[in-house]
């Protein structure tokens, strides 16, 4: 099968095409490289041992998303294009509902068009608010998104089972750390990290000066933020057997699944794995609380292992060995 993966540069998407070629499908990659770089495309095709179809095009170019759909024969799209960071999205929310809303309405007339009926969309757990209950399920009400990216998050799985002709698997990720074991691919951001693993890891480098901590009295055991850490790789893998699900199921439909560890770890709780499992130590201090966080989060995936036959293997202590192992990579590429 030939499948188009949209942000495919990116940090997900890259480990995503990886862990597909695996499985023997085709993948196709569309990229804007707004948040991505070109030179991942070789890293990747460097561990897939194959060469890659890559075309830069933003998914808000109808026309040209068709003529792939068609051209490519593809058969599935998997959908990561979109701006991620909460914060910004505070800052800058018509330019995130430009890009997240109608990038997805752009490529589901693509998709129309262009016949290809399976989707599986990026979602994310800020679609369900703060929480009324941990772990949180899919039968969660959707509450008032946290942020301009969480409520895009909303928008587009309203969009996805109301207004389009697909198979559609939305899959709700938790917090996404790690990178490949190899350490040819990881986190890249462009400029100053939003997230949170990449801003102790160039921390820790050296490449910023100190770490801020956003709050640390909010009503959780040590104060900080609690999140679900899910290695990259395993939410890669998530995305296969979402995949293999709708290549079984024929009929016209709109799943939801949740894509975290089902275990809750605070930010700072975090950082002290980090210098434990790397043996460093980090300059950090607690800051202010930042707009548009939920103070804690993490996933009941027990749907994703009931239904798609996953659960996550690799836990916080690998997932933060290797992005200190893809840092350093990094640093010596930067020598």
């Amino acid at each position: 099968m030939n499948i188009l993966v949209t942000g495919g540069l990116g940090y997900i998407g890259s480990h995503t095409v990886v862990e597909l070629i695996k499985k023997g499908y085709s993948p196709v990659i569309l990229d804007n490289l707004v948040n991505s770089q070109i030179e991942v495309l070789e890293k990747i095709e460097s561990l897939a041992n194959t060469k890659i179809s890559f075309h830069n095009v933003d998914c808000r170019d109808t026309k040209t998303v068709t003529s792939i759909l068609t051209n490519n024969n593809i058969e599935a799209v998997i959908h990561f294009a979109a701006l991620k960071s909460v914060g910004e999205s505070v800052a800058k929310p018509m330019e995130y509902f430009d890009n997240n809303v109608n990038g997805l309405i752009s490529l589901l007339k693509a998709m129309e068009l262009g016949n290809t009926e399976k989707i599986i969309f990026s979602s994310s757990c800020t679609v369900y608010g703060e929480p009324n209950y941990l772990p949180v399920d899919e039968n969660h009400e959707f509450k008032p998104a946290s942020s301009p990216y969480g409520r895009s998050k909303q928008i587009c799985e309203y969009i996805l089972q109301d207004g389009n002709k697909t198979k559609t698997v939305s899959l709700r990720y938790f917090n996404p750390i790690g990178a490949h074991q190899s350490g040819k691919i990881g986190e890249l951001p462009n400029g100053v990290p939003n997230n949170l693993v990449p801003f102790i890891t160039q921390t820790g480098i050296g490449i910023r000066e100190k770490l801020v901590v956003h709050g640390a009295d909010y009503n959780t055991p040590d104060g900080s933020c609690i999140r679900d850490f899910i290695h990259v790789v395993d939410l890669a893998q998530a995305h296969v057997a979402a995949l293999e699900y709708l290549n079984e199921h024929q009929e016209k439909s709109f799943e939801t699944f949740n894509v975290g560890t089902g275990n809750g770890n605070s930010v700072l709780e975090l950082l002290e794995t980090f210098e434990d499992v790397n043996n460093i130590k980090l300059n950090y201090e607690i800051g202010d609380r930042r707009s548009g966080d939920i103070v804690k989060i993490y996933a009941d995936a027990t749907k994703a292992k009931d239904i798609l036959d996953w659960s996550a293997k690799l836990d916080i202590r690998q997932s933060l060995k290797d992005s200190w192992n893809w840092e350093t990579q990094l640093a010596k590429k930067r020598k």
